[in-house]
């Protein structure tokens, strides 16, 4: 078989990677291996080159690639550790690529952690994957002819290989195999709930700019960007009892449902609120403290629902048609808290400064004593108002808490899920409204052992995941149609 890969492997000096190299070279398939190093190393290895690069995934790695690259595929790996693949993995990659003409093929992968092998199934792209944490595993199999055709003369330091895989994604399919190809160790050993929030990291700001600027002009050249032009909402629609109310929906909180409440009861306001709680059919003790804590307080509406077959976005959907809901709709989570008894007040006032359809506050990660874990405060101060609704397509996640005018609300209306909703709500409503931003922490996110993500097994990561880029898909198609008309 003729030699039909050139492979490209970052490398730091350690032995480890000349064991990578020989399986590749090994396999007669690679014509070639490039060793990228970001730092001066001090030994080669056997008929390979070095080349010296700034940042691994810049655009200037992307032009070797295309520049160096003269077989038919391109393999690209992406963790310098130790890459080993499985029985004829290299083959299957080939294979796959040739069969299909993919731009991109990938595929599931181990990996080896402390001693410990597990299985990591990845997910299959979707047209509104376009979030820069999409995993692809370590190994890229590239059609060299997609990525020559599509590299260009960008100048990321950050955002290079996230915007060639946008730009092949636009003329090209992405495949992935589900099968173990390969096995890395692993080296970033943190919770899935603590790498949820690396892009709202601070220190990554810089790479969080790059990652907007890919990804608007990519949502500029599938015809799904929007421009910031918006309807006007007018706040004085209907006859509320209440100005705001706030909705908890909860389902077995017993240990945080009463801080939850509380928090909201000691609001102080120069209007008229109420809180809403969805009790979802709570057994272990919930429903008990609710029902006191409703005996003492007037305020307190405590909601059972008919039905058993609601989700987080479900109680809310009965909480917001609630004959007392009022003009806005605040969240609460029955696990965090307010953060002082200004919350409320603060929301009301930037729906009447705005006149938005929406709005976002800020929140402080902390544990279940109220001390500060990390990451800290989360912002999201990389909205902007003209481009936020844009880059929500990219995120992760648009904050909290999150609150609504109460009338489009009962118009939209939430997905009956447990996971996404909000975020699904946020994208439909960014589609016509501008959206608020409060950029000072008002709310406690607390983690703990039973919260919902604190650490995701890699199923259930997936399994929200593939939901969200599936919300993603749905909103990006919106988007193109609504361009179109």
């Amino acid at each position: 078989m003729d030699r039909k890969i050139t492979a490209f492997i970052p490398y730091s000096g350690n032995d480890y990677t000349r064991k990578t190299v020989s399986e590749l070279v090994n396999s007669g398939l690679v014509d070639k291996c490039y060793l990228i190093a970001t730092s001066e190393v001090g030994n080669n290895i056997e008929g390979c080159e070095i080349i010296k690069v700034e940042s691994l995934f810049s655009s200037e790695t992307i032009s070797q690639l295309k520049e160096k690259s003269n077989a038919d595929y391109t393999l690209f790996i992406t963790q310098d550790n130790l890459i080993e693949f499985g029985q004829f993995g290299i083959e299957r990659f080939l294979h796959v690529a040739e069969d299909t003409g993919a731009g991109l093929v990938y595929s599931d992968y181990y990996e080896v952690k402390e001693g410990k092998r597990s299985a990591l199934p990845v997910i299959d792209y979707q047209v509104g994957s376009i979030r820069d944490d999409f995993n692809f595993g370590y190994v890229y199999f590239f059609s060299t002819k997609a990525l020559k055709e599509v590299a260009g003369e960008e100048k990321y330091k950050f955002a290079g290989l996230y915007d060639l895989r946008l730009k092949i994604s636009q003329k090209y399919a992405f495949l992935r195999v589900p099968e173990f190809l390969y096995a890395t160790i692993e080296t970033d050993v943190r919770k899935t709930g603590e790498k949820q929030f690396d892009y709202v990291n601070p220190r990554n700001r810089s790479v969080q700019i790059e990652m907007e600027i890919a990804a608007t002009e990519h949502l500029k050249k599938v015809k799904a960007y929007l421009k910031p032009e918006f309807k006007e909402i007018d706040l004085t629609a209907g006859n509320f009892e209440f100005e705001a109310s706030v909705i908890i929906p909860v389902r077995n909180r017993v240990k945080t449902i009463g801080d939850a409440v509380e928090s909201v009861l000691k609001q102080k306001t120069d209007f008229p609120f109420n809180l809403i709680v969805v009790d979802n059919h709570s057994t272990d003790g919930t429903s008990d403290v609710l029902q006191k804590a409703a005996a003492k307080n007037s305020k307190l509406i405590h909601v059972v629902p008919e039905r058993d077959d609601l989700g987080i976005g479900g109680c809310w959907n009965l909480g917001v048609h609630h004959e007392k809901c009022g003009r806005f709709a605040i969240q609460l989570d029955s696990d965090d808290m307010y953060k002082d008894e200004t919350t409320v007040q603060k929301v009301v006032d930037k729906f009447r400064e705005e006149k938005c359809a929406m709005v976002i506050g800020s929140y402080q990660m902390t544990n279940f004593k109220l001390e500060e874990i990390p990451p800290g405060i989360i912002d999201h101060k990389e909205w902007t108002p003209d481009n936020g609704r844009n880059n929500a397509l990219r995120i992760n996640g648009l904050g909290a808490p999150r609150a609504f005018y109460t009338p489009l609300l009962r118009e939209i209306k939430l997905p009956n899920v447990s996971y996404g909703e909000d975020y699904a709500l946020g994208l439909a409503i960014s589609r016509e409204y501008q959206i608020g931003r409060i950029y000072e922490p008002i709310y406690l996110c607390r983690r703990w052992e039973g919260n919902s993500d604190a650490a995701l097994d890699i199923n259930k990561a997936n399994t929200y995941n593939v939901y969200k880029d599936r919300i993603r898909t749905i909103e990006l198609l919106a988007r193109q149609r609504k361009n179109s008309l």
